[in-house]
């Protein structure tokens, strides 16, 4: 089981997120926009992709098929991209605190 994890996990987080922002950080950005920039050029450094929690079905002895890690990608690429959505919202609004909440959550999702 700890090798399927592994691999899934691999393939995974070997996808890179091509929904990343450019990296352009606005002249007058809110209490979080550098943090939000520094994490995204670590993002693009690292050449990975965001990872999900496992699945059941992962865990009951089955081989994931080429569809199912495509979809479990494309679910983690939304994911990611709806998080750190949410953590630019806050940082629009001057909520540091939500925003510093959104990027512990997308941290978490690269593992970084």
């Amino acid at each position: 089981m700890n090798r399927r994890l592994s691999v899934c996990c691999r393939i995974t987080a070997g996808v890179v997120g091509t929904f990343l922002v450019n990296g352009i950080v606005p002249a007058h950005g809110g209490p979080c926009t550098e943090r939000i920039a520094q994490f995204e050029q670590a993002v693009r450094e690292s050449g990975t992709g965001p990872m999900a929690p496992q699945t059941v079905g992962a865990q009951l002895d089955r081989q994931p098929t080429p569809a199912s890690m495509k979809r479990a990608e494309r679910r983690a690429r939304a994911a990611f991209a709806a998080v750190m959505a949410r953590a630019k919202r806050f940082d629009a609004r001057g909520d540091r605190a939500g925003c510093e909440r959104a990027l512990a959550r997308a941290r978490a999702m690269y593992n970084m």
